[in-house]
């Protein structure tokens, strides 16, 4: 996989191919005599000279071998066993692996002059170990200050909203950026994520008064209109006993079983209204006439 990704790059960048091929016609005569000189060596102390000529890659490693300076091949050695020449040829392993890159927090000043604390993480790893070795210095360091830049540069264009809500779509617009920074170095970057976004003290109180505020309105309107819904209800409830008075008894009936479930020691008997006012227009009449035979 990592070989057709060379090949790739290799034919999406003739610029870059150019700069990379190997060119062994002005070598000098220097270099035939140091060979010469290795391989000598090689056959007088063979076969303990094997242990400087044989070299092993694991499969996610490969090698970037540098003979008196220059580039031997184009193309990486690995995985598996290869040979090297002493003396003339320095091997540079490079790690395939995706590799997570940590930003510590940054202070940030957004678009809306709010200065927050931002830190991320970046996903990259190497496609091109030739171009990770030749093209920079030190590919994961140089990687790490672009990201730490970029990481300022997009979020002073974002509002504190954005930044608060759209995490991921910032964390998509960082990861092609840094793409394209790093591509001359051979580096893919994978995924960018923004992992805690701190807010000073006294930001944070006042949102949360903000919402606390948005919360008790809405729970008075939620409240009001229960109580609206419920007057309505009562309303039909009140309607249909005024068309049947059975219902009403039915509801004295309903109320004295809802008391009779509980430990109480008063105990009500609810009465008809209609016998309530019988009795009362009964006594009220008794009354009028015993007062009538007094005055006779």
């Amino acid at each position: 996989m990592a070989t057709e990704d060379q090949q790739i790059v290799m034919e999406s960048q003739p610029q870059q191919r150019a700069e990379l091929n190997v060119d062994e016609s002005d070598v000098g005569v220097v270099y035939y005599i140091m060979a010469g000189i290795s391989f000598i060596f090689i056959i007088l102390f063979f076969p303990f000279s094997l242990l400087y000529t044989i070299k092993i890659v694991t499969e996610y490693e490969r090698a970037v071998i540098l003979r008196l300076g220059r580039l031997s091949s184009r193309k990486a050695k690995g995985p598996g066993l290869f040979f090297v020449i002493p003396c003339t040829d320095t091997v540079n392993k490079v790690d395939l692996r995706t590799i997570s890159l940590d930003i510590p927090p940054q202070e940030i000043l957004t678009k809306d002059s709010v200065t927050v604390r931002v830190d991320a993480v970046v996903f990259y790893r190497v496609y091109n170990p030739t171009m990770s070795i030749l093209n920079v210095e030190n590919v994961n360091s140089a990687t790490y200050f672009v990201a730490q830049t970029t990481l300022r540069n997009v979020l002073g264009t974002k509002k504190l909203s954005e930044l608060l809500t759209d995490r991921d779509a910032i964390g998509d617009e960082m990861q092609q950026i840094l793409d394209e920074a790093t591509d001359p170095w051979g580096v893919k970057v994978e995924r960018v994520e923004i992992k805690d976004v701190s807010l000073p003290q006294q930001l944070q109180r006042a949102m949360a008064a903000e919402a606390e505020a948005s919360r008790e309105a809405r729970a008075k309107v939620i409240s009001a209109e229960g109580e609206q819904n419920a007057s309505r209800v009562l309303r039909d409830a009140a309607n249909i006993m005024d068309e049947s008075p059975a219902s009403l008894q039915l509801r004295y009936l309903q109320t004295l079983n809802t008391i009779a479930a509980y430990n109480n020691h008063t105990y009500v008997f609810p009465l008809p209204v209609d016998l309530m006012m019988k009795l009362v227009s009964g006594v009220t009449a008794n009354n009028q006439q015993g007062g009538g035979g007094d005055q006779k």
